[in-house]
């Protein structure tokens, strides 16, 4: 039988794989999908993220997917907003961390940090039914294993990196590479480029890994000798998609040059 200090120390910290493994492959996902994700990871991802700002996750898959994968990977969840309820649904669900989308200046870093731990360090309410699996000791003990991420994908975020960098109690940052060159209306990618490497310096600076959004297995390989810490090697909307546009694609070869059956 499970002991509270068992059940307390079964969740994977992504805190922990970053200081044991360094470099990190996440596994995106959007689809809402729980069974999607049990797949995804035969193929031992370091991290799952789960989208809720654009994806299609609901408060109830939330809370399945993260009872299904926490045991063996960290799970983060891409919250909806920087709000104190969408960072505690996550956090309640039993997410490893929680990365807070469109952040652009140190007080919004902060406030994401506040929302994230409890008093008197921040301002996270206590409850939630898997932090209190061991117990309101093992759930206080628990909260610091939890890290909170953000993202700089907008050409303010940029800009005010080196101060968003140095928020106390952040834990990483992450770019969202899509955003940002919405947000530099279209700028070409050696601007892009450029932002990242000034978002990556200014993590390393204080001390901070720092991911990125990546498309592609070889952009992932690339951006990891860049140096990042964090990277994207498969998303399930595109794996999906190019999974059955390869299958069609291949199956409409086959049958334009078999030979007529008489």
């Amino acid at each position: 039988m499970q002991s509270k200090s068992d059940i307390r120390n079964a969740s994977a910290s992504l805190k922990d794989a970053l200081a044991s493994r360094g470099q990190l492959s996440c596994i995106w996902f959007s689809l809402g999908s729980p069974a999607l994700v049990e797949i995804a990871l035969h193929s031992h991802p370091d991290v799952v993220v789960i989208d809720r700002q654009h994806g299609l996750w609901e408060r109830s898959t939330l809370e399945s997917v993260i009872g299904l994968a926490r045991h063996q990977v960290p799970v983060i969840v891409r919250c909806v907003d920087n709000s104190a309820q969408s960072i505690s649904e996550a956090l309640d669900a039993g997410a490893a961390s929680v990365l807070i989308p469109l952040v652009e200046s140190a007080e919004q870093a902060s406030r994401a940090v506040s929302s994230g731990r409890y008093p008197p360090v921040g301002t996270r309410s206590g409850g939630g039914v898997r932090p209190l699996l061991g117990g309101f000791e093992s759930m206080k003990n628990d909260a610091e294993r939890i890290a909170v991420g953000v993202m700089i994908e907008t050409v303010a975020g940029v800009e005010r990196v080196e101060s968003i960098a140095a928020t106390p109690g952040l834990d990483y940052l992450f770019i969202g590479t899509g955003d940002l060159a919405l947000s530099r209306g279209g700028a070409a990618a050696e601007q892009i480029g450029l932002d990242c490497e000034r978002v990556l310096a200014a993590a390393h600076a204080h001390g901070l890994p720092c991911g990125i959004f990546t498309v592609s297995a070889a952009d992932a390989v690339q951006q990891l000798a860049n140096g990042f810490d964090m990277v994207v090697c498969a998303n399930d909307i595109e794996t999906a998609r190019a999974g059955f546009e390869a299958a069609n694609t291949a199956l409409r070869e086959r049958v334009r040059t078999a030979p007529k059956l008489l």
